[in-house]
C-alpha cells in the first residue's frame, strides 16, 4: 500500500503481480526491499517522495539460490535491486515499456518456483497488515525523506478516485470477498456479498480462522443441552440450513431398520416411509446414500413423489448423513423456494459442518449411552440391593424388580409367567403390574381371579411361543400377530399394542417369561436399546427368582427345622416324674457323696446306673458352684436332658462324660485359685457335654462318607456338633443354666466352652502340645497371659478325656476292651463299604491290642501329662497312674510277642 502511494506505475504492476500469485493461492516466501526514485514523467505527490524504502520479511527458503546470492551481496552493496536506479552505476534509466516486461518476467519466474515447491509457507504471509508491510509484527516505520502512513492516508482520503481505480483494475475478487468479511466483522453487521460466488462457502471460505472458529463455537453451543441424538440431529440440520441460505428443511430419521421417520420438535405423530426408490426423494436419498439435488419444476421417476408438503417450484438438496459403518442415521432435506439452484460450494458447506457436527453428534451420541449405562447400573445395583439385603417373600421382590424394569423400558404394564413342569403350563405369579402406585404406596396388579385365569399351555400366545423357543420377541403391533391371546384383553379392558416379550433362564433352562406392554414414549414401539437393557435385566430378575425361590425354601426348611427340634426335644428332653423324683431329694449334700468328694483322681462310677450318675453330677457341680446363682430345678432339667442326648455307643456315652466330667472336678479341687470362676464352669459343663450326640465314629470317617454334619463342619466335624448340641439343650425351655449371668459373663462361659469341647478333638491337641511346649522351653509360662491360660485349659481337657488310661489297672483294662468294641464296630461298617480299616479298627487285628496301647500311650497319653504337670504340678497323680498302666501294658506286649514266636516255631 505504501509504494502504491508513491504513484510509480511499475511498482502497481509488481503488487499486482504479487496480488495475482495471492488470488491462485500459491505459497511465496519473499523477502524485497525497494528504492524507488520517481520517474520524470510521473507527478509527484505533495510532499514529494525522494526515497520509499519499504521490507517484509519471511522465514527464507533455505535451498533458495536467490536468498543466497542475497546474503553474498549484502555484505558488499546496500539496496541494490532491480528497482534501485541511477545511485551506483551510470547505466541509464529503462523505459516504461521495459520496466513492465521485466516485472512480468519476475512474477513469472515467482510463479514457476512457487509451482516448483522452491517456495514454501502459507498465503496469509503474503496479505501483510492493514496498515503496512510489517517487519516482527510491528509497523515499518519510513525512511527520512519518505512519506509518513498520515500522509499516505491523507492522500488517499483526498483521491478516492485514483484507490477507486487501482482496485478495480488490480485487486481480485476473492480478496474484495475477504475484505468485505472483514469489514463486515469489524461493523458487526451483516453485510450482503454482491458477487456471484456463494455468499455462505465465501464466508466459510474466506473467513480468518478467529471467525470459523466463532462459527464452529456458535454451531456447538446449539448442539450442547440437547437431551437426544434426536434433538442434536435437529439442531444440527438447523444451522446447515442457516448457512446454505435455505428457506426450510426437514430430517428424517431411522428409527427402525428399512424406515425412515420425519422428526421435529412439534411433530407428535410423526410418519415414517420405507426405504425405497418410486416414492420421495428422502426415501430415495436414503436407498442410495448420494447427495441428489433436485427441482420441484422438473419431475424424476426415481422419486416421482418428490418432497411432500411443498408446493410451487423449489431447489432441493437432498443429504444423507451416514456413521463411519456407513449406515445411514438420517436424511436432510435443504428447500430454497427462491434464489438459485444449489451447488458444489453448498454441498462443500454441508460438509463443513457436518464434519464439525458429526463429531459433536458422536462425542453427545456416547455421552447419552454412558448416561443410560448409568441408568442402567443404578437399576441394576437396587436391584442386587432388593436381591441381598431385604429378605421380603417373593413376590414382593419380583414386583419392586418389575416396577424398576417398566422404568427402565418406559413400559405400561409388566406380567411374569413361570413355568410349571408339572402341567407343562405357563401361569401367571405377577400379572398386570401397572407402574402406578396406590394411596398406600403399593404396585397395583390384576385381581386373583384375573391371575388364576392367565394359565395356559407352553407354546400358546406370545409368552407361550419366547417359553417354548427361549427366544426375545419385540412385537410392534400384538393384534397384528398371528400368535398373540386378546383374551386377557377382553377380560380385563385393557387393549394391548406393542409388546417386549423376553425368556428367563437358570442353568440354561427357561424357568419364566417376562412380558413389558405397551411402550409409553417415542413410537410406542421398544427400540433394540429396550432389548439389550431388557436382557441384562432378565438375568438379574433370574437371579432374583432363583434368590427368592431359595429363600422360600430356606423359610420352609427352617419351619420344618424347627418342628424336628420340637419333637426331638419332645422326646430328648428330661421327663418330668425323673425331675420330680431328683428335686425331691433335695439339694445334694456332702456326706452323702464322700466316695466321689474323697478319691480324687482314682474315682470311677463303677456299678451305677445312669440317674445315680445325674445324682453324683449334680453333686459336683453344687461342690465346685454352689446354687447362688443358678436355680437348681434348671440345674435338674439340664442334667437330666444332658443324659438323655448321649446315644447307646459303646464307649462315647453317658458314662463317658461323666468321667472326664469328674476329672475336670479332681483337678479343680486339687487345683483351688489356679482358674477363675467362670473359666472353672466352662471347663465343668464342657467336659459333661463334650461328646453329646456321639454317633461311635471318628471325624475321619463322617468326612469319608459324606455326612451332613461332615457338610458342615469341615474341621473338628464331631466337637462343633458336641458344642451345636449344648447351645440347643441350652436354648430349650427351663433348661439355661445360666440364664443369671450378665451378657458379658455369658458370653464368656460360652467362648471358653467351646475351647475346651473342641480341645477334645486330638487332631488339636498335637499343635496345641507344640505351643505349650515352646513356652515352657523357654521358661515364659504365666498364669496372667490369657493365651496360656488357654492351652492349660486345652490340656487338661484333652488329659481328661484319656482319664481311663491313668486309673487303676483293673479299670484301665476293662475300659480298654469297651473302647476298642467301639473301634471295632466302625471297622466292621468299613469292611462293608469295601474299605480296609487301619490295625486299631481291625476286629481281626485285636490280638495285638497290647501293642496298640503301648504305642498309644506312649505318643499321646504320656507326653499330655508330663507337659501339663510342668503347668499345674496338681495333676502328677494323673501322669503317675499313666506310668503304672504303661508298664502293665508292656508286660503284655512283651508276653504277646512270647507267644507269637511259639506260634511261628510251631508252624516252622
Amino acid at each position: 500500500q505504501q509504494l502504491a502511494v508513491a504513484g510509480t506505475e511499475h511498482i502497481a504492476l509488481t503488487l499486482d503481480h504479487v496480488m495475482e500469485v495471492d488470488k491462485e493461492e500459491e505459497c511465496l516466501e519473499y523477502k524485497v526491499q525497494i528504492v524507488v526514485s520517481p520517474l520524470e514523467d510521473v507527478d509527484t505527490p505533495p510532499g514529494g517522495v525522494a526515497d520509499v524504502s519499504t521490507t517484509s520479511t519471511a522465514k527464507p527458503n533455505q535451498n533458495s539460490s536467490r536468498q543466497r546470492k542475497k546474503k553474498e551481496s549484502s555484505e558488499s552493496v546496500t539496496a541494490h535491486n532491480r528497482f534501485h536506479y541511477n545511485c551506483c552505476s551510470p547505466k541509464p534509466s529503462p523505459s516504461k515499456e521495459e520496466i513492465k516486461a521485466r516485472s512480468a518476467q519476475n512474477a513469472e519466474r515467482i510463479r514457476s518456483k512457487s509451482r516448483s515447491g522452491g517456495l514454501y509457507g502459507s498465503r496469509n504471509d503474503l496479505r501483510g497488515s492493514k496498515s503496512n508491510l510489517a517487519v516482527n509484527g510491528r509497523k515499518q516505520e519510513p525512511e527520512s525523506g519518505s512519506m509518513s502512513w498520515d500522509q499516505v492516508k491523507t492522500y488517499l482520503t483526498s483521491n478516492p478516485d485514483n484507490l477507486e481505480d487501482y482496485i478495480l483494475d488490480h485487486i481480485g475478487l476473492d480478496t474484495l470477498e475477504k475484505w468485505l468479511q472483514r469489514k463486515s466483522k469489524k461493523l458487526n453487521k451483516p453485510v450482503k456479498s454482491s458477487t456471484s460466488r456463494n455468499s455462505c462457502l465465501g464466508k466459510w471460505k474466506f473467513s480468518v480462522e478467529a471467525d470459523k472458529r466463532s462459527m464452529l463455537t456458535e454451531l456447538s453451543q446449539h448442539l450442547v443441552g440437547s437431551s437426544n441424538k434426536a434433538l442434536l440431529m435437529w439442531e444440527l440440520a438447523n444451522c446447515i440450513s442457516s448457512a446454505v441460505d435455505a428457506d426450510q428443511f426437514k430430517l428424517y430419521l431411522v428409527y427402525t431398520e428399512g424406515e425412515i421417520t420425519e422428526f421435529a420438535p412439534e411433530i407428535e405423530k410423526p410418519t415414517s416411509q420405507p426405504i425405497r426408490s418410486g416414492t420421495t426423494l428422502a426415501a430415495h436419498c436414503a436407498k442410495v446414500k448420494d447427495v441428489l439435488k433436485f427441482s420441484t419444476a422438473t419431475p424424476d421417476p426415481r422419486y416421482p413423489k418428490g418432497v411432500p408438503g411443498i408446493k410451487g417450484a423449489a431447489k432441493v438438496l437432498c443429504y444423507p448423513v451416514c456413521s463411519e459403518n456407513e449406515e445411514l442415521e438420517a436424511v436432510i432435506e435443504l428447500v430454497r423456494s427462491k434464489g438459485h439452484t444449489f451447488n458444489e460450494d453448498d454441498i462443500e458447506v454441508v460438509n463443513s459442518y457436518l464434519v464439525w457436527g458429526g463429531v459433536s453428534i458422536h462425542f453427545a451420541d456416547i455421552y447419552s449411552k454412558v448416561q443410560h449405562q448409568k441408568s442402567v447400573n443404578d437399576f441394576l445395583l437396587s436391584v442386587v440391593k432388593s436381591i441381598f439385603q431385604e429378605m421380603i417373600s417373593m413376590d414382593t421382590l419380583i414386583v419392586q424388580i418389575m416396577n424398576q424394569a417398566q422404568k427402565l423400558v418406559d413400559a405400561d404394564r409388566a406380567s411374569l409367567f413361570l413355568v410349571d413342569t408339572k402341567t407343562n403350563q405357563l401361569y401367571a405369579r405377577i400379572f398386570d403390574v401397572s407402574i402406578e402406585q396406590t394411596e398406600d404406596g403399593e404396585f397395583s396388579q390384576a385381581t386373583k381371579e384375573i391371575r388364576d385365569k392367565a394359565r395356559f399351555p407352553i407354546g400358546k400366545g406370545i409368552a407361550g411361543h419366547v417359553a417354548q423357543t427361549g427366544e426375545t420377541l419385540n412385537v410392534a403391533d400384538a393384534y397384528k400377530d398371528d400368535r398373540f391371546n386378546p383374551a386377557i384383553d377382553e377380560e380385563t379392558g385393557y387393549t394391548t399394542k406393542s409388546i417386549l416379550c423376553m425368556p428367563i433362564c437358570i442353568r440354561g433352562s427357561v424357568i419364566g417369561v417376562l412380558q413389558m406392554i405397551n411402550k409409553k414414549s417415542g413410537e410406542e414401539t421398544f427400540t433394540t436399546e429396550d432389548e439389550e437393557s431388557f436382557k441384562t435385566f432378565a438375568v438379574y430378575c433370574g437371579l432374583a427368582l432363583h434368590h427368592a425361590k431359595l429363600y422360600d425354601k430356606i423359610r420352609r426348611s427352617e419351619q420344618k427345622y424347627k418342628v424336628a427340634l420340637e419333637v426331638l426335644s419332645y422326646h430328648n428332653a428330661a421327663a418330668m416324674d425323673e425331675i420330680e423324683e431328683v428335686i425331691n431329694e433335695g439339694i445334694p449334700k456332702i456326706e452323702d457323696h464322700e466316695d466321689i468328694s474323697t478319691q480324687i483322681f482314682t474315682y470311677y462310677a463303677t456299678g451305677l446306673d445312669d440317674m445315680a450318675k445325674v445324682r453324683k453330677a449334680l453333686f459336683m457341680f453344687v461342690d465346685l458352684f454352689g446354687v447362688e446363682r443358678f436355680e437348681y430345678e434348671t440345674l435338674v432339667r439340664f442334667f437330666i436332658t444332658v443324659k438323655k442326648n448321649y446315644r447307646a455307643v459303646a464307649y462315647h456315652n453317658w458314662a463317658h462324660g461323666f468321667h472326664v466330667a469328674n476329672s475336670i472336678y479332681s483337678i479343680l479341687k486339687a487345683s483351688p485359685g489356679i482358674f477363675r470362676p467362670l473359666e472353672c464352669l466352662a471347663m465343668f459343663i464342657g467336659a459333661l457335654c463334650h461328646d453329646l450326640d456321639h454317633r461311635g465314629f471318628n471325624n475321619k470317617f463322617m468326612i469319608d462318607i459324606g455326612s451332613p454334619l461332615a457338610a458342615i463342619y469341615s474341621t473338628s466335624t464331631m466337637e462343633h456338633h458336641h458344642f451345636n448340641m449344648t447351645i440347643n439343650i441350652l436354648q430349650q425351655e427351663h433348661h439355661n443354666i445360666f440364664a443369671r449371668l450378665n451378657p458379658e459373663e455369658y458370653k464368656q462361659v460360652l467362648g471358653n466352652m467351646k475351647h475346651c469341647i473342641l480341645a477334645t478333638d486330638l487332631a488339636l491337641f498335637f499343635p496345641n502340645k507344640a505351643r505349650l511346649t515352646n513356652i515352657v522351653k523357654e521358661d515364659s509360662f504365666s498364669w496372667d497371659v490369657p493365651d496360656h491360660r488357654l492351652l492349660a485349659q486345652a490340656l487338661c481337657l484333652t488329659g481328661s478325656d484319656l482319664n481311663s488310661s491313668t486309673k487303676p489297672w483293673e479299670i484301665q483294662f476293662r475300659t480298654s476292651k469297651i473302647v476298642y468294641a467301639e473301634f471295632h464296630e466302625q471297622g466292621d461298617v468299613e469292611k462293608q463299604l469295601g474299605w480296609k480299616p487301619i490295625p486299631l479298627f481291625d476286629r481281626d487285628n485285636y490280638a495285638e491290642v497290647a501293642s496298640m496301647q503301648v504305642g498309644f500311650i506312649m505318643g499321646i497319653c504320656l507326653p499330655c501329662y508330663d507337659l501339663i504337670t510342668k503347668c499345674l504340678p496338681s495333676m502328677t497323680p494323673m501322669m503317675e497312674g499313666c506310668k503304672r498302666n504303661l508298664e502293665n501294658w508292656k508286660e503284655l506286649k512283651a508276653e504277646r510277642e512270647k507267644e507269637k514266636e511259639k506260634e511261628k516255631e510251631k508252624s516252622s
